[in-house]
């Protein structure tokens, strides 16, 4: 029995025609991706990012990690409980505003943070293994500039 000819692929058509398509399932695959990975060393994406970014701008409201991390605030909400039931990140009232947060990273949360980072290069090695150094380069930048929109 003569076997059926293989039909060309109609993603990379689509992909070429509609890059906002293309974008949408990059993103999909690229969250599964960092999704198992953090699961895999029992630190939320979402954590991990707030982590990182508290360690590095100091300590700030919830509404600002939820608007720098584009994280929905009711999401947000759940990811600081988590860290600070962990011991990761303590809440005060914040002195400007009596009415919010400032959300600290704890030095616990420095130690969590360090490990999370350690495993990073390899994971976005092996995830964007198809791209070239250049190429990665580029593609962060031109994410970069989608995201100032």
């Amino acid at each position: 029995m003569p076997s059926k000819p293989a039909r060309p692929a109609y993603f990379p058509t689509l992909a070429a025609e509609r890059p906002d398509i293309a974008m949408c399932r990059a993103a999909a695959y690229l969250a599964r991706a960092a999704d198992a990975h953090a699961a895999r060393h029992g630190l939320g994406v979402g954590q991990h990012l707030v982590l990182k970014m508290l360690d590095a701008v100091g300590p700030c409201s919830q509404q600002v990690l939820s608007e720098e991390l584009r994280i929905d605030r009711s999401v947000m909400v759940n990811v600081c409980d988590d860290l600070e039931r962990s011991g990761f990140v303590r809440r005060e009232r914040n002195p400007d505003d009596r009415r919010s947060y400032a959300v600290t990273i704890t030095d616990q949360g420095r130690e969590r943070l360090a490990e999370a980072e350690s495993t990073v290069p390899s994971y976005l090695d092996e995830t964007f293994a198809p791209l070239t150094t250049g190429e990665r380069a580029q593609l962060t930048a031109l994410v970069t500039k989608l995201m100032q929109l």
